[in-house]
């Protein structure tokens, strides 16, 4: 195998809590022969690693710096309270931030909520990491904001959780390093993103179909019947209207019958 032979790769970095599952799949479908390698990273790492070239693209949250990246927004998160499961706010559907104002709320190193003011009291101290302060939340020591999908991802069976409105949200999004035009297989990702179809003019690696042999023939017997002089296709008169010889089409001549004696 040549070196030209050798499909190339993509590397799609992606940040915790998405889940970038389902668009692997439709990679995997559409370029089988392009190998897609996940690349993690966190948070704040993400940004710095497409600009370096340690992926091709990546899912990370906003915002970036869009003179170094660009960046195509996917979804917001709804941002919800960690709490124990024994916790009283768990009788309602959701939390407002008054209710959070005697809660001892933690802001862990990691936080990816872009807060003004952060409700409640603050810890001693702050957590290293979002795992970690999951962990302070189920020892009782204080409650955690975060958006819903590191919930999930830090899924406990003694923590549960609820929406907060009016709260800072986490937006995720497609990037890639900024250039005047996007490379073919970042173009091919952005197009399963946006699920645009196989054959979608916007893919540039999308291959144009081939007829069928089937198709082939009746395309070949459509060209063979549009010949002139006698091989050409004759048109029959619509039923019930006068042929050139003044009858009526399907009929036999335009005369009428001699009447039947009485």
């Amino acid at each position: 195998m040549t070196g030209s032979d050798i499909p190339s790769s993509f590397r799609l970095a992606y940040v915790p809590g998405v889940t970038p599952t389902k668009w692997v799949r439709v990679w995997h479908e559409r370029l089988p022969d392009t190998p897609l390698e996940l690349v993690q990273a966190t948070a704040a790492d993400a940004p710095g690693l497409l600009a370096d070239g340690g992926a091709d693209a990546g899912l990370v949250r906003l915002p970036v710096d869009r003179d170094v990246l660009a960046a195509i927004p996917l979804y917001t998160e709804t941002t919800v309270v960690v709490i124990p499961k024994d916790h009283v706010a768990t009788a309602a559907e959701e939390v407002s931030l008054a209710e959070l104002a005697d809660e001892i709320v933690l802001h862990p190193l990691d936080d990816v909520l872009d807060w003004e003011t952060l409700p409640g009291r603050p810890a001693v101290e702050r957590p290293a990491t979002t795992a970690d302060a999951i962990e302070l939340v189920a020892a009782g020591v204080g409650v955690l904001l975060v958006p819903q999908s590191l919930a999930r991802l830090h899924h406990r069976k003694d923590l549960t959780y609820r929406p907060v409105p009016e709260t800072p949200e986490s937006r995720v999004a497609l990037s890639w390093p900024q250039a005047d035009e996007a490379p073919d297989l970042v173009e091919e990702f952005i197009g399963i993103v946006r699920g645009r179809t196989v054959n979608s003019t916007r893919g540039r690696a999308a291959t144009p179909q081939r007829p069928t042999a089937k198709a082939k023939e009746k395309a070949k017997g459509k060209r063979a019947g549009t010949g002139g002089g006698q091989g050409g296709a004759r048109h029959k008169p619509a039923a019930g209207r006068k042929s050139s010889s003044g009858g009526r089409a399907g009929g036999q001549s335009g005369k009428r019958g001699k009447p039947r004696g009485r």
